[in-house]
């Protein structure tokens, strides 16, 4: 397998399963994996938060590790880069507002490069106007509002373990499901290599 260069799309808050399994799995597998955030630059920290489904209606949150950067967002380009993926936590409910961050993720949409969202990382895709007509899966309490833009919304398994690939796009529902998605994600990238 040839070497990939990844961009992983964090913030504060970032689900700490989803980001730190992809960019350790990758890096281990040989491949440059960039970790930015809007307004921070390599060398400094994100928050990350610990999610776990503990029998309540809902998922809980704990705060978890500092996650360190080790690219500037401000200097990426789509062009770059051979995929993008986006961990969910609570980082994308507020990317999703950054100008530059649905830009890039049209640029990589359109260039028909890999995208894995994970979990709530689908709300990135969804404001960046990707997902119509795109089969997906995500976090269940996300099926409304993947609906609403147009995608056709594929539950979940029950442990959430499961990736559901759309040509180039790949989406999980949680980080049960980190290594369905990242195998689903760099056989995306295997097909585009080829």
């Amino acid at each position: 397998m040839p070497a990939y260069r990844i961009l992983l799309l964090v913030g504060d808050y970032v689900e700490d399963y989803e980001a730190m399994f992809a960019f350790h799995a990758l890096q281990m597998l040989g491949h440059r994996v960039d970790a930015v955030c809007p307004g921070k630059a390599a060398g400094e920290v994100v928050a990350t938060a610990v999610h776990d489904f503990e029998g309540e209606q809902t998922y809980s949150e704990k705060r978890g590790h500092n996650f360190r950067l080790n690219a500037t967002f401000e200097t990426v380009r789509a062009e770059d880069y051979d995929g993008l993926i986006i961990p969910g936590g609570r980082a994308p409910e507020y990317l999703r507002l950054n100008r530059r961050v649905l830009e890039l993720t049209r640029e990589f949409d359109q260039a028909g490069k890999p995208i894995a969202a994970i979990c709530h990382g689908v709300q990135v895709t969804a404001a960046a106007g990707i997902m119509r007509g795109r089969r997906c899966t995500a976090y269940p309490a996300l099926q409304p509002d993947l609906e609403a833009c147009g995608a056709e919304w594929q539950p979940p398994a029950p442990d959430l373990d499961n990736a559901e690939t759309d040509g180039h796009l790949v989406t999980a529902p949680a980080w049960p499901a980190d290594p369905a998605a990242i195998r689903a994600f760099l056989q995306a990238l295997e097909v585009r290599g080829a």
